[in-house]
Order: C-alpha cells, then structure tokens, then sequence
C-alpha cells in the first residue's frame, strides 16, 4: 500500500513539472538572425521600461528556444548595468558598472516577431536581480 502512494505522489510530482515547461518550445542556436534581433529588442524594452537611468546590457544568452511552426522565442538572458545612460550611443561597447553601483539581472522574455516587418512584440518578460 506504502509503494502505491508513493508512486502515486512521484508521478503527480512529475506531472506538475512537465505542465511548468512551455509546451512546444525546443532549443535553437544562439546565432539565428531572427532570435539574435528578438534578443536586442528585448533588451531594449528592458531598457525602455526600468526606471533605472543606466543602461542594461547583454552579458549571456542562458537559453535560447522558439516554439515550433512560429515566430515565437523564448530566451533566459543576463544583463548587466552600465555606466552609459539609456539612451547613449553603443552600450554594447559600455564598460559595467563596478562596487556599489555593480548590478545584474537575469530575466525570462517570450518575443513574438513578424520578421518580414520587422515587428517585434514582448508577449512576457521576468527578471530577478
């Protein structure tokens, strides 16, 4: 009867992490033009929307997928605060912030884009420090 439970419990464990993982996403390389636009915009947004003055720029793409059949992509990336203002020229080549104002972010973004168009529309984000 104990085993039963048990195995009862183990699968309902397992059944609830599966339904966690977005469906129909599988993994892609980090250097497709589409995803490697999707990943600017989404930092730009980012930007866009802290209430931060210093800009935020790439330091790593932690995951990179697309969900089959569409447009949409889904990215685990880590940002860091810079020096440069939001709205100065070239913040890829922007030196991080060091000591007390040293600050990073990791975040989850969902981009749907209309590549022909280029559009781009920032379906979900969440970051963490």
């Amino acid at each position: 009867m104990f085993s039963k439970v048990t195995l009862l419990l183990g699968l309902l464990v397992l059944r609830t992490q599966v339904w966690a993982i977005p469906s129909g996403f599988t993994d892609i390389s980090k250097n497709l033009n589409g995803f490697m636009m999707s990943v600017e915009f989404a930092v730009f947004q980012y930007n866009e929307d802290i209430e931060d003055e210093y800009a935020f720029k790439l330091l790593r793409i932690r995951r990179s997928q697309h969900k089959r059949h569409t447009w949409l992509y889904l990215m685990d990336l880590e940002m860091g605060r810079t020096i440069c203002k939001k709205h100065d020229e070239d913040l890829e080549n922007c030196p991080l912030q060091e000591g007390q104002g040293e600050k990073k972010v990791s975040c989850t973004f969902i981009v749907s884009t209309i590549p022909f168009y280029t559009q781009f529309t920032l379906l979900n984000s969440t970051c963490v420090d």
